[in-house]
């Protein structure tokens, strides 16, 4: 589309056109009319200029050059030159065009208002000189408010920086960015660090970054402050701190502490309190120059209240006094040499403090330990070892105090004494449990039972008989039993503190072998008990004489049994077993009888008797022969039994087969006699049968036409009821209709009565008005004055007669009050008798 060749500018409006003969484009401003030329070309436009406001700015990029006097400056070929690359900020002016190659930047925006605790960061990025300062590319510096900042293009704002607002209690630590002067007049250098503890808003510089925002430690009677410092410097009450010194800040400097930048905060102390029952040790304590004593300790007793110092620590914390009831006392020893009241005490020196009393160890005294009586039954006892001499007793059936040189001695027995004491009952009385090895070791011997007792210092054994209650001394042990058990019996299976004296029982397994090479397995049970004299000292010793009684019993009866059995053949080993066995181990009189008990004199064990549970081959050969043999004896046995339960079964079979056929006979002679029965029953059914139809239909024709009658009869009546019923009806309707009818009529009567009262009194009421309004005076003057007086009287009230009566004689004023009115009406007149 071709350029239109007359352009109409607006006011504030310009155009671009370009003159293709000089090829020059130049600016033609509104209001006004153009007409293009041929060799001219709108290039731009039209377009509305541009328009800045107060207090706003606008950016122009490529800005037309002008000279000193504001004037624009052209070229030789009378081009305007522009600025390239640069900008220019316009404030507030008149309206004015872009030239050729300028552009706005943006928008048309407000100058920025800086607000009250509030500033611009700002960067050079251009030499300048702003006033009477020189500004270099990479300056930063601040504006502060409030103000309105006036852009410059030299200057670009890089941040908003707002006032960081410091509360009572509360500080700003700085960091120095490089070396300036502070706004306090203070030289900083790069990297020092500061703090700012002035209340109210702070803004900081260009130069300050903030490191952190601290808040001061409320300090509190019960609450100090522990503090270390980490360079050399004069802290805030005005004392020098060397580098690695270590401080309290307390109520008593200050109610709240904002650490300096070289104070490390360590922790916060609690306050220690000692009420009049505690005291405290503590180590390495602070001395009146303010340094810790090292080595030393310091003895703190309540009431007392103290914070402790850097270095200072508590030796086992705050400690109880020492409260001592009569039975107990406090085992002390000296630290290092000390006067005590009248007594010296070197180092190493122990003695008790008993009570009742209170105590408080002073720091050249050690508590060793708390001692308490120990009070002791008749059968409890304790181990007691002299610390001195290094001997060991045994103390019982007393409550006893330990000296300040005894202790508890604690006697150790083998792991099997252990173990079985923890089984049985031990020294505490109760099954189960860990053995207080001070305590002295007590066993409860059961009933008919001993127990040896060694004592390995005096080299003697006793032997004590239950049911007792056997206490060890300090050199005595147990001596344990360990017997043969299980079945082939084994060596060391049962091992034990008490030696059951019998009766008992045993058994063993025992292989042997007959004359003829059977080898059998014997299972043989033995009754046993101890033949003893308890007062005898040497009886009692000799039942302990032997280690395994059970293995030597065992393998003393099984020597005699296997000797006996292999001078026999196996059948008569089989037949003749049991007096075989106990003629072997028992062994036989002068009169050829088997005894009745085996002695061993060597710990006088007897057997009284053996039983016989079970004979096996242990050939597997012989196990077969003598299984099939018993198979062949179980055969026989059962062939037998099945034959005879046979032999019994067909008998009882022919019996019941007999009784089976008896019984038929009696049934069907029974049987003959229920039918004879039963055809004269139907004779006599038939001959009832036949009469009693005959007799049935007559009844039946009587008893239907004695109904048909009584249906008759019946249906008479309800036709009586029904007629009487409706005739009855039809009265009452009629009667009602009639009563309505008369109702009705007598309603309209009363109406009509009614109605003729109320027009007859309107027609009184009306009647009465007129008389009313003429006047008794002038119907008076009517009635005397003559008729033309009348008629005069009556043509100057409208009316054409009247009438005179003295109320007896009856009157049709209705009839009368009719005319009237025709009358008035038909004369014209305005007055109505209505």
């Amino acid at each position: 589309m071709s350029d239109p060749a007359v352009i109409r500018i607006k006011p504030y409006h310009y155009i671009h056109v370009l003159d293709n003969n000089l090829n020059v484009t130049y600016v033609e401003v509104g209001p006004q009319t153009f007409t293009r030329q041929d060799h001219q070309k709108l290039v731009a436009g039209p377009e509305a200029m541009i328009m800045i406001p107060p207090r706003h700015y606008a950016i122009i990029q490529n800005p037309v050059d002008r000279d000193s006097e504001g004037q624009l400056v052209y070229d030789k070929l009378k081009q305007i030159k522009i600025r390239h690359g640069d900008e220019e900020i316009r404030f507030e002016q008149e309206p004015f065009p872009l030239y050729p190659g300028e552009k706005l930047y943006g928008k048309v925006s407000p100058l920025q208002v800086v607000a009250p605790n509030t500033a611009l960061k700002l960067r050079c990025i251009r030499d300048f000189k702003d006033k009477k300062i020189s500004r270099v590319a990479g300056d930063e510096w601040l504006f502060e408010g409030p103000g309105t900042y006036i852009p410059r293009v030299e200057v670009q704002v890089v941040e908003i920086v707002k006032a960081i607002v410091i509360k009572p209690n509360q500080a700003l630590r700085l960091r120095a960015r490089k070396e300036f002067t502070d706004q306090t007049g203070q030289k900083r250098k790069a990297g020092e660090e500061w703090l700012v503890r002035e209340i109210g808003a702070f803004l900081p510089n260009v130069e300050e970054e903030v490191v952190q925002t601290l808040s001061a430690y409320v300090l509190t009677d019960k609450k100090a402050l522990h503090l270390q410092s980490t360079r050399t410097f004069v802290d805030c009450f005005g004392k020098e701190r060397k580098a690695g010194e270590e401080w309290l800040v307390t109520l008593e400097d200050a109610e709240t502490h904002i650490p300096d930048v070289y104070e490390k905060v360590i922790g916060e102390v609690k306050i220690t309190t000692l009420t009049s029952r505690q005291y405290a040790v503590v180590i390495d304590p602070v001395g009146s120059d303010g340094k810790p004593q090292m080595g030393k300790r310091e003895l703190r007793k309540g009431e007392a209240v103290f914070f402790l110092r850097p270095g200072e620590r508590l030796e086992s914390g705050i400690q109880n006094v020492h409260v001592l009831d009569s039975e107990e006392a406090l085992l002390l020893r000296a630290r290092e040499a000390f006067v005590d009241g009248e007594a010296k005490r070197k180092p190493g020196d122990r003695w008790m403090i008993y009570g009742p009393d209170d105590y408080v160890p002073p720091v050249e005294v050690e508590i060793v330990e708390k001692r308490r009586a120990i009070p002791l039954d008749e059968n409890e006892g304790i181990y007691v070892r002299d610390l001195k001499s290094g001997k060991v007793r045994l103390v019982k059936g007393q409550a006893y105090m330990l000296s300040p040189y005894e202790e508890l001695w604690e006697k150790d027995v083998p792991a099997v004494v252990e173990e079985l004491l923890a089984k049985g009952t031990g020294s505490d009385g109760k099954q189960t449990g860990t053995r207080n090895k001070t305590r002295a070791v007590t066993y409860r011997t059961p009933h008919n039972s001993a127990i040896q007792i060694y004592d390995y210092k005096a080299k003697k054994a006793r032997v004590v008989f239950g049911p007792e209650l056997v206490m060890l001394g300090p050199d005595e042990h147990f001596t344990i039993l360990s017997l043969s058990g299980d079945k082939p019996k084994r060596p060391h299976v049962i091992k034990s503190l008490h030696l059951f004296l019998g009766p008992d029982f045993m058994t063993d397994i025992v292989i042997v072998e007959t004359g003829d090479h059977a080898r059998l397995s014997l299972k043989l049970s033995y009754n046993w008990h101890f033949e003893i004299a308890k007062t005898e000292k040497a009886d009692a010793e000799k039942i302990f004489s032997v280690p395994d009684f059970v293995g030597d019993a065992c393998k003393a009866i099984a020597s005699r049994v296997r000797g006996a059995v292999a001078s026999v053949s196996f059948d008569h080993f089989h037949k003749h077993s049991a007096h075989l066995i106990r003629s072997a181990v028992f062994g036989v009189d002068t009169n050829e009888k088997i005894r009745n008990r085996f002695e061993f004199t060597s710990n006088n064990l007897v057997i009284t008797n053996i039983d016989i549970q079970s004979v096996e081959p242990v050939d597997q050969r012989t196990r077969d022969a003598l299984q099939k043999s018993v198979q062949l004896a179980i055969e026989i046995t059962t062939k037998s039994q099945e034959a005879a339960a046979r032999h019994e079964a067909e008998r009882r079979e022919q019996e019941a087969r007999g009784r089976l056929e008896r019984q038929k006979i009696n049934d069907e002679a029974e049987a003959e006699k229920s039918r004879k029965s039963l055809l004269e029953l139907q004779a006599q059914s038939a001959t009832v049968e036949a009469s009693g139809q005959a007799t049935a239909e007559a009844r039946a024709k009587a008893a239907a036409a004695a109904i048909e009658g009584e249906a008759a009869v019946k249906q008479a009546q309800l036709q009586a009821d029904a007629s009487r019923i409706r005739a009855q009806a039809e009265l009452e309707q009629t009667k009602a209709r009639q009563d309505a009818d008369i109702s009705h009529q007598k309603a309209l009567n009363e109406l009509e009565i009614a109605k003729a009262e109320d027009l007859s009194e309107i027609d009184a009421a009306k009647f009465k008005d007129i008389v009313d309004a003429i006047g008794a005076d002038t119907i008076a003057s009517i009635a005397q004055a003559g008729p033309e007086m009348q008629a005069k009287l009556l043509q100057g009230l409208g009316l054409k007669g009247f009438l005179i009566t003295d109320g007896n004689s009856p009157i049709n004023l209705f009839n009368t009050a009719g005319g009237l009115v025709g009358g008035a009406v038909s004369g014209g007149t305005n007055i109505s008798l209505e």
